[in-house]
């Protein structure tokens, strides 16, 4: 890796460069806690000079047919396909994930989303013309609305990379998207293989630096018309208090507590391979991941029991081993903070499985057993607050009416699950629980074509979809006066038919 970025960490204008902050930062391989990369980070000067290769791109590509846009979407697509394998590996390097996830998942899935922004670039319309008043004809421009900055997660890099770019230039923006400090490498590959694809120079900018020093000046810089944030709700309230001073439009995709709420009559090892798999998906490390499940009484204790068997079985291991199931967690401030929140619990709760790291050849890993704990209260931190680990957490209700109101009782609201058999009691948990995505008898998939955002404390705005497409255009109405070449528009009726010398 070392090599194939010795230019440096920062993307801008289609090239690689080195960082002016004076500080470097290192990539370490989660799995082993070995350095892999290290790179200058970026400074406030490299933001600027981000900014300004996108601002100098932009009126070029905003000019370009939705055709040429969507021509070029689709080479990208055909780039990253052909670059796969490259991308699979470096994702599971930088981040811990099991090969076999990035391959079946997060790069596929990128290249799907490419493809779908490819397709909604020829789509973007207004409305049909009319007239709505008198002799005038109006009609609705959707239009790029300008630079977009954007912050990316560490959790999923590559697929949050492509969420934050695609339907920002698919709309003809152009973009300064800042990854994490700890994953740039799928960022830095991406915008590489836009650019040989044929994307211009200046479309897609990388900068990787510190949040309190790129990031907030990304966010508060003038010429920077949209901001883009994925990551936690404390983030995102700072994220919106720097943005909102100046008045630019803002998306924020925030953190999750995900209820999987199982009625008496769902299909009970359905559910528990769900809860397994909705639980563990990345580590743990997913908004979206199923952390509370409510599961009403009759089906409780069996609930626990085969959960707690099923996530025993889960293998953890190095990365690129086809074996694998779990790797480790993005490091290891991120793993004794999963721990300290369960070694909390144990006061309260009963730690049925898990609730330690692992010995032996995984001990230098960030690694963390699966964990399932059942009984807390509903008011306790294991509860409320966002773990970001391989942690569920189990509790029983009794009503219909006591499941849903438990599901809603978090600040959160990003997704959920309902698991039942009836139609209608599952239909009316999708009405109910508040949260911008609800599952029925499955837990975690997502598709290029539906959105993906929140309610509550989860945030606003969309990824993916049309719906995310529209939120990175702006909309201008356009009027023409029919009757002003007869010399009889609206302005003569109040000030007459005078000519500018003041004679009629």
């Amino acid at each position: 890796m070392q090599e194939r970025f010795a230019d440096g960490a920062q993307y801008i204008a289609g090239r690689l460069m080195k960082g002016t902050s004076g500080r470097t930062h290192a990539v370490v391989d989660p799995a082993t806690g070995d350095e892999v990369y290290r790179y200058d980070l970026a400074g406030t000067d490299d933001v600027d000079a981000a900014v300004a290769a996108a601002r100098e791109a932009f009126w070029g590509w905003a000019a370009t047919t939705p055709g040429e846009r969507s021509d070029a979407l689709h080479r990208f697509a055909g780039v990253l396909a052909d670059r796969a394998e490259e991308f699979a590996r470096a994702e599971s390097l930088q981040c811990g994930k099991p090969l076999k996830l990035t391959r079946e998942f997060d790069v596929p899935g990128t290249i799907d989303n490419i493809a779908f922004f490819a397709g909604a670039a020829r789509h973007l319309q207004g409305q049909s013309a009319g007239e709505y008043s008198g002799d005038h004809t109006s009609y609705i421009r959707r239009e790029p609305i300008g630079v977009v900055g954007s912050i990316a997660p560490w959790n999923y890099p590559l697929q949050m990379a492509a969420w934050k770019i695609l339907p920002a230039i698919a709309a003809g923006n152009t973009i300064v998207l800042k990854p994490a400090e700890l994953t740039p490498l799928t960022s830095l590959l991406f915008a590489r293989a836009a650019t040989d694809a044929g994307i211009p120079d200046g479309v897609i900018n990388i900068v990787t630096g510190t949040g309190t020093e790129a990031g907030e000046h990304l966010v508060g810089h003038p010429d920077v018309a949209m901001t883009s944030f994925t990551g936690s709700t404390a983030v995102g309230k700072r994220v919106a208090e720097i943005a909102t001073a100046n008045v630019k439009r803002i998306h924020l995709e925030l953190g999750g507590k995900a209820p999987f709420v199982v009625f008496d009559d769902a299909d009970l090892e359905a559910a528990v391979h769900g809860a397994v798999a909705g639980a563990l998906i990345n580590t743990g490390q997913d908004c979206t991941a199923a952390t509370r499940a409510y599961v009403q009484r009759p089906l409780f204790e069996e609930f626990v029991a085969k959960t707690a068997a099923l996530m025993e079985t889960v293998r953890l291991g190095d990365p690129f081993a086809p074996g694998t199931d779990l790797g480790p967690l993005i490091s290891h401030a991120q793993r004794d903070r999963v721990a300290a929140i369960v070694e909390r619990a144990r006061a309260y709760a009963r730690v049925v499985t898990g609730g330690e790291a692992p010995q032996g050849e995984l001990a230098n890993g960030a690694y963390y057993r699966p964990t399932l704990i059942a009984n807390a209260p509903q008011d306790s931190e294991i509860v409320q607050s966002e773990i970001f680990g391989p942690v569920l957490v189990v509790l029983p209700f009794d009503s219909d009416d006591e499941g849903i109101r438990l599901a809603n009782d978090t600040p959160y609201g990003l997704a959920a699950s309902a698991w039942s058999r009836d139609v209608y009691r599952a239909n009316r948990a999708t009405r109910e629980i508040r949260a911008g995505c609800v599952w029925v008898n499955d837990h975690i998939p997502i598709i290029s074509e539906m959105p993906h955002g929140g309610y509550k404390a989860s945030g606003f705005g969309k990824d993916m979809s049309a719906y995310s497409f529209e939120e990175y255009t702006q909309i201008k109405h356009v009027m023409f006066d029919n009757t002003a070449v007869a010399r009889k528009g609206w302005h003569r009726t109040i000030f007459g038919d005078r000519r500018p010398d003041g004679h009629r």
